[in-house]
């Protein structure tokens, strides 16, 4: 008996209510384990558990979940995270210097971030401002998660090989960066 219902008085047969309730017990935990025992046959002959009314691992999730999902299990939390700090990255360093300094890669081992900028000037501007983007961004993204801040300057024209080199000289490599 559930505890809504009143126990019968001792020494006494249950009455028509009382034993309409225990037949209307019965006859509901029957069901149920005839429906338990219907559903075990139907998942045997599919093969397997299908979806049903009820959720489970095999539905259909949301595509943010399911990659939110994935990033987790992955472990790529903090990749990921670095990855949307280069997308914002205008807001974090401010439009002047995002002009002229872009991010090109996270290293997840060693913890630094690559920036390029476009000229010696901004290089040396950004290696001075370094050590406050690194606690800015291991504000944003974490303790720890950025180490170092390596600046790179421009790239300079592709090294040309011809009759007229010096020997010895690098090429135009010399004079950048």
């Amino acid at each position: 008996m559930t505890a809504d219902e009143p126990a019968p008085r001792p020494g006494t047969e249950p009455s028509g209510v009382d034993l309409a309730r225990v037949a209307l017990r019965a006859a509901k935990e029957a069901a149920r384990a005839r429906g338990d025992a219907a559903q075990q046959k139907k998942q045997a002959r599919r093969g397997g558990l299908r979806s049903g009314a009820r959720s489970d691992g095999r539905d259909p999730m949301a595509l943010g979940s399911a990659i939110n999902r994935l990033i987790t299990e992955r472990g790529w939390e903090t990749p990921a995270a670095v990855g949307g700090v280069m997308g914002r990255w205008p807001e974090i360093v401010g439009a002047d210097v995002a002009k002229h300094c872009v991010p090109e890669r996270y290293d997840e081992d060693e913890r630094v971030l690559t920036v390029r900028c476009d000229s010696t000037a901004w290089a040396t501007n950004l290696r001075l401002l370094a050590p406050t983007l690194v606690a800015r961004l291991n504000e944003d993204l974490g303790h720890g998660a950025v180490r170092l801040i390596k600046v790179l300057g421009p790239g300079g024209p592709a090294r040309r090989y011809g009759p007229l080199r010096a020997p010895g000289s690098t090429g135009p490599g010399d004079t950048y960066g």
